[in-house]
């Protein structure tokens, strides 16, 4: 509250200055007629009290800059008259600067927030751009006169640039455009207007000044490349375009999409095709959760109207099952498929010798471009004897013959999650040890208690806030608040996240940057600190998702392949996510607790799926859609789905986010009945609702109440509505 009287009341003076300078008409002072009058009358004064007249003359100048007023112009041309060239561009360098610096202050404490918040999705790459390259683009809209300095005063106001930054950025850019005016100033008496001191052509040499920058940025990036290049020998001919390290979904597509415009191509994997999502990830994964999906159901047949039903099953047949699911897969990411396209494939270790030079199998092949798409592991916490026991990741557990009675899962995240619920429907007793407070901690936390209760309701033991210390082939020790205790198990599933493959492979000689995370640093273009080598996938995320993987990869091969001509910014601003338990939980864009902690005003909307005829008839009614709004419109922030393919109901809100339609296009849209898919119609009509005009509905009530008997006094029949 203390805040907005503040800046009422700064806005209450600046109105008042401004009015009153209208109403005295105090901007004649401040034309060039008035000071070539009165030059020689200034000019005594200054030589009988220069100080005082320096003092004043800043005043009015910081006051009618800071104000935005039309009148700077002629006191600069005035200090070059009374001051000199030398006095007065150091009176008004700073003057103009102090002024433009309290004009962007006010304007940062009055609209900064309203702005930010009301247009928050669309400044964001704004704000990023003027982080990183603030004080860049300043200068240069300093130094072209055909920017309004106001104008700039005003706007960068609203953005996030530091007051320092701002304050020596224009102290420096308008020291030019300044000096200008002031040497114009020493010959005030030959001047009849303003226009004869910036002719067309000392507009056109200001914006060449203003183009200078762009082309310094070049020439430091080719600076710095040349840095970075440097000891390395390129060599005259090419034996490819791109070379392509990793065969995961990262790499394949990358590949595949730099083939597709005829580059020549080669890709290298050491391992199998197909990379962890096939091998060893989404793949197998979604194997075993549909068979347990469907133990699952045997078991609770009742539920359908069916008394009894079971089902005899053999692990290692299921087991045997998703190696089946792997094999029938294998061929879309295969060698012999990728050979056809036209991707030279090498199976072995590839080591990056130069820029332009990777060796695999003994042989040194020479490229213009190198992507690397080497993926992630699964990582495996120091714990007290670990190294003695032989816990499973997602790396081996496809190799599990025999059902564990006992199994112990370290992590709440996804991983841990799937297949806590996976084997526990096929009869493990499973245990989920989880440090945090919460189980899918990226989720909200109604998401994730909602989950849980589900799980618990399976017979998941969950045991939240513990932390695994020491392990032996038969024990788990873990320590919470409450003391320590022992867990006895027949297995043990390590899934607590994964860490980049950045080792073996040459980096370390080549000083690739990496990320305090270990994660390979990269620009918003996917390149590392050697302009020609990209990376893509898990190596560098910031998600581990095989989609997000694809989606970048389509960015490393489109710059690296093009980038002379056009570059893409990688774009990250609808990254969808899911987890395949059941119910499923399905993501996009920002959770209400991440638009709470950014400050961005918005509306929830949810729908209960145990309201929905399919999900009711399919025995299938729990879960819910939640949705985040844009305060005071349907454009949609966020979106989560916990229920029955959820992943796939999801769709619907993914496109409207990427192509810009909101909910009143949803509930405007036929959805087959009975569908899971009419939960996002619902959904929709639900945020409609809570919006409902209220006085319109109660002056169609009288409306229809005339319609039915007849022509009533309206005044009284409003009345009656209301009463």
């Amino acid at each position: 509250m203390k805040k907005v009287i503040s800046k009422l009341l700064i806005l209450l003076i600046l109105i008042g200055a401004i009015l009153t300078i209208r109403q005295f008409n105090l901007q004649e002072y401040l034309s060039l007629s008035y000071l070539k009058e009165n030059l020689n009358q200034f000019k005594e004064l200054h030589s009988q009290s220069p100080l005082v007249v320096i003092s004043y003359f800043m005043l009015i100048y910081i006051g009618a800059t800071a104000l935005s007023l039309p009148g700077a112009t002629i006191l600069t041309l005035a200090a070059g008259a009374l001051f000199g060239l030398g006095q007065g561009l150091l009176i008004v360098s700073f003057a103009s600067t102090i002024g433009a610096t309290l004009a962007f202050l006010v304007s940062r404490f009055i609209l900064r927030d309203y702005v930010q918040n009301k247009f928050s999705d669309r400044l964001k790459n704004i704000n990023e751009g003027i982080e990183k390259e603030g004080a860049f683009y300043l200068f240069t809209l300093r130094l072209v006169p055909i920017f309004p300095f106001f104008v700039i005063n005003l706007v960068m106001g609203l953005t996030p640039i530091k007051v320092v930054t701002f304050f020596i950025v224009s102290q420096i850019g308008m020291l030019l455009g300044t000096a200008v005016y002031i040497n114009a100033g020493l010959q005030l008496s030959q001047l009849n207007s303003l226009k004869g001191i910036l002719s067309p052509q000392i507009i056109l040499s200001f914006t060449a000044l203003g183009i200078l920058p762009f082309i310094g940025k070049k020439i430091i990036a080719m600076l710095k490349a040349k840095k970075v290049y440097k000891g390395y020998k390129r060599p005259k001919h090419y034996d490819y375009n791109m070379v392509v390290i990793g065969g995961g979904s990262a790499g394949l597509v990358t590949s595949y999409i730099s083939t597709a415009v005829n580059a020549k191509v080669a890709l290298i994997e050491k391992h199998k095709m197909g990379g962890d999502c096939l091998n060893t990830g989404c793949v197998p994964s979604k194997a075993l959760i549909k068979s347990a999906k469907f133990v699952h159901a045997q078991k609770n047949s009742q539920k359908y109207g069916i008394k009894e039903a079971s089902c005899n099953f053999d692990f290692k047949e299921i087991m045997g099952r998703v190696s089946t699911v792997i094999d029938k897969i294998e061929p879309h990411d295969s060698i012999d498929r990728y050979t056809k396209l036209g991707v030279d494939c090498f199976k072995g270790d590839a080591k990056i010798l130069s820029p332009w030079e990777v060796e695999v199998n003994g042989k040194v092949i020479t490229t213009k471009n190198i992507t690397i798409a080497t993926g992630a592991s699964p990582f495996v916490p120091p714990l007290e004897g670990i190294k003695d026991v032989p816990v499973l990741t997602s790396e081996n557990l496809w190799q599990l013959e025999d059902l564990p009675k006992k199994l112990i899962i370290l992590g709440a995240g996804p991983i841990g999650l799937e297949m806590a619920q996976s084997f526990q429907r096929l009869g493990s007793q499973v245990t989920v040890i989880e440090m945090g407070e919460r189980i899918l901690s990226i989720e909200d936390p109604e998401v994730s208690e909602y989950l849980l209760s589900r799980l618990e309701a399976e017979g998941v033991t969950f045991l939240l806030r513990h932390k695994a210390t020491k392990i032996n082939t038969t024990h788990l020790t873990i320590e919470s608040k409450n003391g320590t205790k022992e867990i006895p198990f027949d297995k043990i599933l390590v899934a607590v996240g994964r860490r980049p493959n950045v080792k073996g492979f040459g980096l370390e000689a080549l000083n690739v940057s990496l990320r305090p995370n270990g994660t390979i640093d990269a620009n918003e273009f996917l390149q590392t600190n050697y302009p020609n080598i990209y990376v893509c996938g898990d190596v560098t995320g910031p998600y581990q998702l095989t989609h997000t993987a694809a989606h970048q990869a389509w960015f490393c091969a489109v710059n690296a392949l093009f980038g002379r001509f056009k570059k893409f910014k990688v774009d990250y601003s609808v990254i969808p996510w899911a987890t395949y338990t059941d119910p499923e939980v399905a993501t996009v864009g920002k959770s209400e607790s991440a638009l709470k902690k950014e400050g961005i005003a918005y509306e929830v909307t949810k729908y209960g799926i145990d309201d929905l005829d399919r999900a009711i008839a399919d025995s299938s009614d729990y879960g819910f859609i939640k949705v985040q709004t844009k305060k005071g419109s349907d454009k949609i922030l966020g979106a989560t789905i916990v229920g029955i393919n959820g992943s796939d109901l999801l769709l619907e809100f993914i496109a409207a986010m990427k192509h810009g339609f909101g909910l009143n296009a949803i509930l405007g849209t036929i959805h087959p009945y009975p569908t899971m898919g009419e939960a996002n119609k619902y959904l929709a009509g639900n945020w409609k609702k809570a919006r409902k005009p209220e006085n319109v509905l109660r002056y169609l009530r009288v409306f229809h109440r005339w319609e039915r008997k007849g022509t009533p006094d309206s005044k009284n029949s409003l009345n009656k509505v209301e009463a």
